[in-house]
């Protein structure tokens, strides 16, 4: 079967007679080239959301699923030898990976953002933290609990359980936000489109009515504000996008220390789909023109 590839030639080459009835300036050529660039220029911080966020999800859901933390709250005196006991518990339970015992100076490290670097560890009740990995096939969380109760009886174990899946959640709801703002964003392009559009058709009314006068088909007159429409809104989403890209890139790098809100930027191969966005943008303004034109010129007498 033949591609037939005629209507896409016809519509990218340029008619010069048709391209006059579209007045190349004015207030719709602004509005459109402004709207284009403006809704590519969010589209890419939108979109960088989504990613960003998605990553985030993945990684609570995989990677801090196979941590678990377990603490160990006991009198001065029986808090080496209940550390013990746990970590010989661990190596003998099913599906734990390893498990260690964090040092004072990382438990310090851990507190250091909310109490400061110069808390006196030493001289504190601070509980033992123990990090326990789990492999592949992963451990019997209450099986777990059972056992340490019985024989660690100030050992808790925290699997994470109750903090991740909420904080994944809200992950998973801010990448479908993100994707639902880029719908937003085509639909009030289109929008603005099209009004420019129809303002465009009115203000060239008298026009029409010459090249009706003359044998212009409708077909003929629409067409050339479709191809002029379609350009422009490809051309201002094309350089909304740099503006966007060269934004994001001065955003901060993902930094382990920072948080979210260091890796808003995008990884690896994801930075190609920004320049996705301005062929989108010229569908949306291709079909936005073309059904106000047809529209509008169903309307005139």
């Amino acid at each position: 079967m033949k591609l037939d590839l005629s209507p896409v030639t016809e519509f990218l080459l340029a008619d010069a007679q048709a391209d006059r009835v579209v007045p190349p300036t004015g207030f719709t050529a602004w509005l459109t080239l402004f709207s284009a660039a403006a809704m590519g220029f969010l589209a890419v911080f939108a979109l960088a959301l989504s990613l960003a966020t998605g990553r985030l999800a993945d990684r609570w859901g995989n990677e801090l699923a196979r941590s678990s933390t377990i603490r160990i709250s006991a009198p001065e005196g029986q808090m080496a030898a209940q550390t013990e006991a746990a970590l010989r518990l661990l190596e003998t339970t099913a599906g734990v990976a390893s498990a260690r015992a964090l040092s004072a100076e990382e438990e310090a490290a851990l507190l250091a953002p909310w109490f400061g670097p110069d808390l006196p560890i030493d001289q504190l009740p601070i509980p033992q933290l123990i990090e326990v990995v789990e492999d592949g096939a992963g451990f019997d969380a209450e099986g777990l609990r059972l056992r340490l109760a019985a024989e660690v009886p100030g050992a808790v174990l925290d699997d994470h359980t109750r903090w991740r899946q909420p904080l994944v959640r809200a992950a998973e709801r801010l990448r479908l936000l993100g994707w639902l703002s880029l719908v937003l964003i085509g639909g009030a392009m289109a929008a603005m489109i099209t009004l420019a559009a129809n303002a465009a058709l009115a203000a060239n009314s008298q026009l029409i009515s010459v090249l009706r006068l003359v044998g212009a088909r409708d077909i003929f007159i629409a067409r050339a504000f479709v191809r002029r429409f379609t350009l422009r809104g490809l051309g201002g989403a094309a350089f909304g996008v740099l503006l966007g890209v060269l934004a994001v890139m001065l955003l901060p790098g993902a930094q382990a220390e920072g948080g979210f809100l260091t890796g808003l930027g995008f990884q690896g191969w994801h930075w190609l789909w920004p320049f996705a966005i301005p062929p989108l943008a010229a569908v949306v303004a291709f079909f936005a023109t073309r059904t106000a034109a047809h529209k509008t010129l169903k309307d005139m007498p």
